[in-house]
């Protein structure tokens, strides 16, 4: 545990007295030895403020002063930070308890993983409780290009959480060492987006952490959201010059893996290729993390 690399984890806030005192606790009451937690706060003057200020002594760095908003705070907190692995965390959100130990050890063990999120995110309502955890198939550069990860209602594998998504310093400045303020909703799809140029996504079975269900938020404007995430993808579709695989569409929108004579045949015309984190000798004290291709389709 000592030799664990060091976390840093930036929460932005603007008036969320009503919930950031449990995400804070989610992530102090982890107990992580090599924490950075930074809190950038736009100015609020609903009592968060004071809140922040009683757990000031356990944070790397915190202001309350007015921002440009969301995504402007999370720059302003990365450029406080030196830590190997990076987060964020909204002032709503909460992270699962196992969460930090979890990513440093995988992460230290595992060098090429420059970046995860879980396969089973999971939810919380307004009062903190969990609503559940769902499944995900795994994780595919060609699926995100396909737009498979986009927030529709009628097409797509999944989403990628950004509450339980983990990355490598050495990843983000690759990326630019900072998260778009074009967007005023999808920024994290376009940072999804940036990784996804010089990385894969590993995919965990662990929760990792959970999206708070609360009538003021602003990510209930999906419509929004998928406008402006589809405009982040086209600007990386044409940054690679890609095209979709005419085979593989051509099964899907045929339905060709419904049929049960063709879908083993046809399997590997239509399936994505992903990674995920497995804890092998689980039962024994020498157990440890390692790494499964294999492939799955929506």
């Amino acid at each position: 545990m000592s030799n664990l690399p060091k976390i840093s984890i930036v929460t932005p806030s603007f008036n969320q007295a009503e919930f950031i005192e449990a995400t804070i606790q989610s992530i102090l009451s982890q107990n992580y030895p090599n924490l950075e937690y930074i809190i950038i706060d736009g100015g609020s003057t609903d009592g968060s403020v004071e809140i922040i200020k009683q757990y000031a002594s356990y944070l790397h760095f915190w202001c309350s002063e007015p921002d440009r908003g969301q995504y402007d705070a999370i720059n302003k907190g990365f450029a406080h930070s030196t830590g190997e692995i990076m987060a964020w965390l909204n002032s709503d959100d909460m992270y699962c308890p196992w969460a930090l130990k979890t990513v440093a050890s995988a992460m230290s063990d595992l060098e090429q993983v420059e970046w995860l999120t879980t396969l089973n995110p999971g939810g919380w309502d307004w009062s903190g409780f969990c609503t559940g955890f769902k499944s995900i198939l795994g994780y595919s550069r060609e699926a995100f290009l396909d737009g498979y990860y986009l927030p529709r209602e009628k097409q797509g594998i999944a989403w990628i959480q950004q509450e339980s998504t983990f990355w490598r310093r050495s990843l983000w400045e690759r990326a630019g060492s900072r998260i778009s303020t074009d967007f005023d909703l999808a920024s994290d799809f376009d940072l999804w987006s940036s990784f996804f140029l010089y990385a894969d996504l590993y995919g965990i079975s662990s929760p990792l952490g959970g999206f708070r269900f609360q009538a003021n938020q602003k990510s209930r404007q999906k419509h929004n959201y998928v406008a402006e995430a589809e405009k982040s993808l086209v600007t990386m579709k044409n940054s690679l010059n890609w095209s979709p695989n005419f085979l593989r569409k051509l099964c899907l929108n045929l339905r060709l893996n419904r049929i049960p004579k063709l879908r083993t045949f046809l399997q590997p015309l239509y399936s994505y290729e992903g990674k995920r984190i497995l804890r092998k000798n689980i039962s024994l004290p020498n157990s440890f993390w390692d790494i499964e291709v294999y492939n799955f389709y929506q």
